[in-house]
């Protein structure tokens, strides 16, 4: 196993977590197509600026180009419809839902491979369980939508994380997402303003402050560290380890917003942490018979 790619993962996971808690800030001024797209457009600057002065826009290899392009559309429609399945369908619903993204990086790998692996499988039981029971029961009356939208965003991040674990290994972290925030954020910002999607008065200090935020923490440092972790491990087990993105989430509203931890909470997070671990066991036995 590498550590330094286990530690990325980890403080990924912290970042992004914490950007439920932006987003709570950012919505409160705005539509949620307009905060992800501005949310990519200045996460994405200063990386096309970095990677433009170290030349990482050289072109290695055709396929892997094109595949970095749909990799961009995928993160794009991870955010819009995501975040749009919440019109439809309760936030514990569309939680619950989003965070089936292993179990399609365990299918692709599965039908491509031809391999089933029975502590895998355990893991992404349990650890959906555990967010099952951190979220609360789902709650009766969503729309097919919801429901529609919300899986669709977590194929979505499935897709994205497999393209870029199959890219050429001579892209490195700065290539890929030198390559896929700006046109994730061109694909945003077109449905922005086909959709008229409200963007936050220029004056509300806490709405912007909630988008830059997800901006420079969530994205910059959390996505960037995401995409440099899943070079180095499975996309399942990436996917995984995000099922404690619930959990951090809650942690932190109940430090910012003075949210009450319930017991329900703590037992699901012993699961997904369990979860992790039979996955970690596994994704280590991968990578040792590899």
């Amino acid at each position: 196993m590498n550590p330094r790619a286990l530690a990325l993962l980890a403080l990924a996971q912290l970042a992004i977590g914490a950007a439920a808690i932006f987003a709570r800030f950012a919505l409160a001024g705005g539509g949620a197509i307009a905060a992800s797209a501005f949310r990519l457009a200045i996460g994405a600057l200063p990386i096309v600026l970095v990677a433009l002065s170290r030349h990482a826009y050289t072109r290695h290899d055709a396929r892997s180009e094109r595949r970095l392009a749909l990799a961009g559309v995928m993160l794009a429609a991870h955010f819009a419809l995501w975040i749009s399945s919440l019109r439809f369908a309760s936030v514990a619903v569309s939680t619950l839902l989003v965070c089936s993204t292993p179990i399609w990086t365990e299918l692709w790998d599965v039908v491509r491979l031809r391999r089933f692996r029975t502590d895998v499988a355990l893991s992404l039981v349990l650890g959906l369980a555990g967010v099952a029971i951190v979220i609360g029961a789902p709650a009766r009356g969503n729309h097919p939508l919801g429901i529609f939208l919300a899986l669709g965003g977590a194929f979505a991040i499935a897709a994205y994380l497999i393209l870029v674990r199959d890219a050429d290994p001579r892209y490195g972290t700065l290539a890929i997402v030198g390559r896929t925030y700006p046109i994730a954020a061109l694909v945003l910002v077109w449905a922005m303003l086909v959709t008229h999607d409200p963007i936050p008065a220029a004056g509300n200090l806490s709405a912007w402050g909630g988008i830059v935020a997800m901006a420079l923490i969530s994205q910059l440092f959390g996505h960037t560290a995401l995409n440099a972790a899943v070079r180095r491990l499975s996309p399942t087990f990436v996917a995984t380890v995000t099922l404690i993105e619930p959990v951090i989430a809650g942690i932190l509203a109940a430090l910012i917003f003075g949210e009450r931890l319930t017991t329900a909470t703590y037992a699901g997070s012993a699961a997904i942490f369990i979860a992790i671990g039979i996955a970690l066991r596994a994704e280590t036995r991968l990578t040792g018979s590899g």
